[in-house]
């Protein structure tokens, strides 16, 4: 018997039942310009609106939802309220493999994060998103870990245990970036100071842009990476 639905009456919190039907609640995530018009390109302060004269793209992996797309220019953005950001760098190097679909082991790695991602990535074990219902499983040690995911800009002190934490994974191992520094450095790198992002010190698989990105983002690159889902086709 699948006691999940019965989860939120028995914690009085609402549970999602994403993956298996889409969350619809208010709130659930800042949601991503989708396209802008060059005069919201000029405002946005991270450069993750760039316009070239043949028109706007959008730079996902260094966009930190200020919304001044959206509210400083008359002409403003298109905003989407999604969350299915997890994006795949390799096309070579996809999902784990079928054996991994069923469950994983996850090393978090802070690499100089504000706490914010942090604080997004601990939502996911609380009663409304309990990630072990899907098999994901949070791991101390490297050696035990299917997939290294890395939170922030990768300062210079945190480079080295970067780098000896995925020499320590054994193999088949992803390494997923998430959110916005460690994705492309964010408002911090690249500088004196760090790195622009995690590409710089491992090779990265998944990147689940944001600032921070919401939960189930991040459940979204997890499961992405297991092969569950699909991964997102947006820009990052």
């Amino acid at each position: 018997m699948n006691i999940w639905p019965l989860r939120g009456l028995l914690t009085g919190v609402p549970a999602t039942h994403y993956p298996a039907a889409s969350e619809e609640a208010r709130g659930v995530t800042p949601g991503r310009p989708l396209a802008a018009p060059a005069a919201a390109a000029r405002v946005c302060p991270t450069g993750a609106l760039r316009s070239d004269g043949a028109g706007t793209t959008v730079d996902l992996a260094r966009c930190v939802h200020c919304f001044r797309c959206v509210r400083q220019t008359e002409d403003a953005a298109i905003w989407r309220d999604d969350y299915e950001w997890g994006r795949f760098v390799h096309k070579q190097r996809g999902a784990l493999g079928r054996a991994f679909r069923r469950s994983i082991h996850v090393r978090v790695l802070d690499a100089g994060d504000c706490t914010a991602c942090l604080a997004e990535l601990l939502q996911l074990e609380s009663p409304e998103y309990s990630v072990h219902r899907l098999g994901i499983y949070i791991t101390p040690s490297p050696r035990d870990a299917d997939v290294l995911l890395v939170l922030g800009p990768v300062t210079n002190a945190m480079r080295a245990p970067l780098e000896q934490a995925y020499a320590a994974m054994p193999t088949p191992k992803r390494v997923m970036a998430v959110g916005a520094c460690a994705a492309s450095g964010g408002i911090f790198g690249p500088s004196f100071e760090c790195n622009s992002g995690a590409a710089g010190a491992v090779p990265v698989d998944l990147v689940v842009p944001g600032c921070p990105p919401p939960p189930l983002a991040i459940l979204h690159g997890l499961l992405a990476l297991m092969g569950r889902v699909p991964a997102a086709e947006v820009r990052t």
